[in-house]
């Protein structure tokens, strides 16, 4: 399980490292535009709560990974995260489809 951990770190989200991998391509993307934008994920409280927080290049953020395996990744359920954080709701995590269409090597 790996971690996004936002600011000072107040704010550490535990993601699976593959998900952290999608994750981190999408976001780096805005930021290296100077884009700033939401990023809301469900609380895994339980409940139906959700965290959101504000990400802009000027914020620290480090992506923890807790595994140094190459990861395998699917380009539909990039493309879905990337139109999400086009979108005026921002990004919203969301799983990755059971069955990937397509993957391609992170590097």
């Amino acid at each position: 399980m790996g971690h996004l951990v936002y600011g000072d770190g107040a704010y550490d989200v535990a993601v699976d490292d593959r998900a952290l991998a999608h994750l981190q391509i999408v976001i780096g993307a805005k930021l290296r535009r100077q884009e700033s934008f939401f990023f809301s994920w469900e609380d895994g409280s339980g409940d139906d709560g959700h965290s959101s927080i504000w990400l802009n290049p000027f914020i620290p953020l480090r992506f923890a990974f807790a595994s140094s395996t190459p990861i395998q990744i699917n380009r539909e359920w990039l493309e879905m995260l990337t139109r999400a954080a086009n979108s005026t709701g921002g990004l919203r995590f969301v799983a990755e489809a059971a069955e990937p269409v397509e993957t391609v090597a992170a590097g």
